[in-house]
């Protein structure tokens, strides 16, 4: 149920319901704090996040790498990148869902740099990467304008870590060349995608035609997103 509650973005009833579900003498257990975790981060509930960080660890979940995954998320949804980095920087285990959860902290926030950082200290330490991590890469390059990097990533994904890309990473670079100017290019990627395109790849080129002021290539973006969500 406070799972039912956090997917509706009911996180006010989800936090309730996980204070009945503790008087009522039912402990609860790591996926009952990551749900919990979820509703704060909906809430924007940083004190309230703070609180629940201090159960896991009086229960010792600390070390459950899902819930040190949604304390970071947590913490940078509700805007404090310092205690994401607390969180990460105490944790006891090495894992790719820790590393890349901090690593879209970072994108979030639009700290390019500091992605960037981290992905290569992932690279030092022998941490694994997976299709979430270059998403969270990419987007941080994306919001930063850092094109030449993104670039490179997304080439070395298949040429170096045999990552096959997805919608989510064409849409990242799309949005990323849409931002820098490069219409063209990023028009030229969506019609050449190795996957199966659909309209949230050419809202993303759309949005770029609006702030660059481009009617001529939005008027065709435009049609091609009705095409595919008439």
């Amino acid at each position: 149920m406070i799972q039912a509650h956090v997917k509706c973005g009911q996180g006010q009833k989800a936090l309730a319901l996980s204070r009945q579900m503790q008087r009522g003498g039912v402990e609860p257990d790591p996926a009952v704090f990551v749900a919990v975790l979820n509703a704060c981060a909906i809430l924007a509930a940083l004190e309230e996040g703070r609180h629940i960080e201090e159960q896991i660890i009086q229960r010792g979940y600390q070390s459950d790498v899902f819930v040190i995954a949604s304390l970071l998320d947590m913490y940078a949804k509700c805007g404090s990148i310092v205690d994401a980095q607390r969180v990460f920087n105490s944790m006891p285990t090495q894992h790719v869902v820790c590393w890349t959860a901090m690593l879209g902290c970072y994108a979030m926030h639009g700290h390019g740099k500091e992605a960037l950082g981290h992905f290569e200290r992932m690279c030092e330490e022998g941490i694994q990467k997976n299709d979430i991590t270059f998403v969270s890469l990419l987007s941080a390059c994306s919001h930063a304008g850092l094109v030449d990097e993104g670039l490179h990533y997304f080439e070395s994904m298949s040429s170096v870590y045999s990552i096959s890309a997805t919608l989510e990473h064409y849409t990242c670079m799309v949005g990323l060349l849409g931002r820098a100017g490069y219409m063209l290019e990023a028009k030229n990627l969506i019609n050449t995608m190795s996957c199966e395109s659909d309209s949230s790849v050419w809202r993303a080129l759309l949005g770029a035609c609006r702030v660059h002021g481009d009617l001529e290539m939005g008027e065709y973006v435009a049609k091609k997103c009705f095409e595919l969500n008439p």
